[in-house]
């Protein structure tokens, strides 16, 4: 029997102390996450959510004089967990039997520096037309989040950056443009990113934003040498960092006549040449698949070898009738020899949703299908990555009946 002190808001705090008392553990008390310290004294640990206004380093430091476990409610908040030397959070949701499990498993915190898992920049590109390209890399960042894993997402767009207002973000965050200017004075670490980014909370967990730059006009900004060196620094930031580039390469401006000054979609070309993974986005439509069909072998003469993913967003029947997505295949199977699109639902209501409350269509349509759509693209980028759902594995049966059930029986017994 442990006894365990519950820091969670109210109702979740009392179904949650029932399914606790049935696991065989001892609730002292419920309280808030500010005077959760009062009550640290014959505890063995404390349940709290993870995230930076209830992990405080006070409470921390409290914890660790007086011998208390903290168990965190909320796995996507890795930084901050690493960062107080906490073991991995648990599920958000975490059950009563999936909190007891832990208290009896020895806490174990991975060492980033080891190199278990491997941290890669993934380039989101799609030719001109909004085939999506903003869409589903902030789907994808907060789906790579959900499953553990430690994300950015940037946005280096020099024609139409526009993350930060789908974000609900202001225009007056310093962003990716600032991380490029400190890159070049020699003056970026991870530190540093940590301070100019903006955290912005989903129901993954909080995800670290790079804003773009809020006028096109600032494009000078972003040159190839600055932000190659404010992505070799993200690289060492997080696990995963996201980027959102503009659809334009700077192939056809090698015969300009200057060719010493900046240029335009310098961003993007450096972006996809120090990319580990390109997500290249088409459009379901006849002219968004031929427009992706032109740019693609320029793509693929540009980056490879690296990895490209064809992700087909916006998929329906209505611009290429009912089997859009075997004429879509077989189109680009014929043009480009892709046999393996992956392929995205279009989800008005879903879209309309995130547009109207600035935030990710995750967060507010979770059972969207353009959203089961991201998940699976997250889960093809990260194999080896899956969040901690089943309860097929409970020793005592993990549905609230069976606990219940048992709960009669030995009142009957008694």
């Amino acid at each position: 029997m442990t006894g365990l002190i519950l820091a969670v808001e109210e109702p979740r705090a009392s179904a949650l102390a029932r399914e606790l008392e049935l696991e065989g553990e001892h609730i002292i008390a419920i309280v808030s996450a500010t005077s959760a310290t009062t009550l640290l004294s014959g505890a063995q640990a404390l349940v709290i959510p993870a995230s930076r206004e209830t992990l405080t380093p006070e409470l921390v430091s409290a914890c660790d004089r007086a011998g208390v476990r903290i168990l965190a409610l909320g796995g996507a908040e890795s930084r901050l967990l690493q960062k107080f030397g906490i073991g991995p959070g648990l599920p958000v949701d975490a059950t009563g039997w999936q909190i007891s499990r832990a208290l009896r498993t020895p806490t174990t915190i991975q060492d980033p520096a080891r190199g278990d898992l491997p941290h890669r920049l993934i380039a989101v590109w799609g030719p001109h037309g909004s085939p999506g390209r903003s869409t589903v890399a902030m789907l994808l960042a907060v789906e790579l989040a959900r499953l553990g894993r430690r994300t950015a997402l940037v946005d280096a767009d020099t024609v139409a950056p526009s993350l930060a207002l789908l974000l609900g973000l202001g225009d007056d965050a310093p962003g990716i443009a600032a991380a490029c200017r400190r890159a070049e004075l020699g003056g970026l670490d991870s530190a540093e990113l940590t301070r100019l980014a903006t955290v912005v909370p989903t129901s993954a967990g909080d995800l670290d934003v790079l804003p773009g730059i809020n006028r096109p006009s600032r494009w000078p900004e972003l040159s190839a040498s600055r932000l190659t060196r404010a992505l070799q620094t993200c690289r060492e930031w997080t696990e995963e960092t996201v980027i959102d580039v503009a659809g334009s390469f700077d192939a056809d401006e090698e015969a300009t006549y200057d060719v010493l000054g900046p240029r335009r979609h310098a961003a993007t070309t450096a972006a996809l040449n120090e990319a580990d993974a390109i997500i290249a986005v088409a459009s379901a439509d006849p002219l968004g698949i031929s427009r992706f069909l032109r740019d693609y072998a320029e793509l693929r003469n540009l980056t490879t070898p690296t990895p490209v993913t064809v992700v087909v967003n916006q998929v329906r029947p209505g611009p290429l009738g009912l089997d859009a997505r075997g004429q879509i295949r077989n189109t680009l199977d014929r043009f480009a020899g892709i046999t393996d699109p992956l392929f995205l639902p279009h989800d008005q209501r879903a879209a309309d949703a995130a547009l109207l409350h600035a935030r990710p269509m995750s967060d507010l349509t979770p059972r969207s299908a353009l959203v089961a759509g991201a998940r699976r693209l997250a889960a093809v980028l990260a194999p080896g990555a899956a969040p901690t759902t089943s309860s097929a594995d409970s020793s005592r049966g993990s549905s609230r009946a069976a606990r219940l059930l048992r709960s009669a029986r030995a009142a009957r017994g008694a």
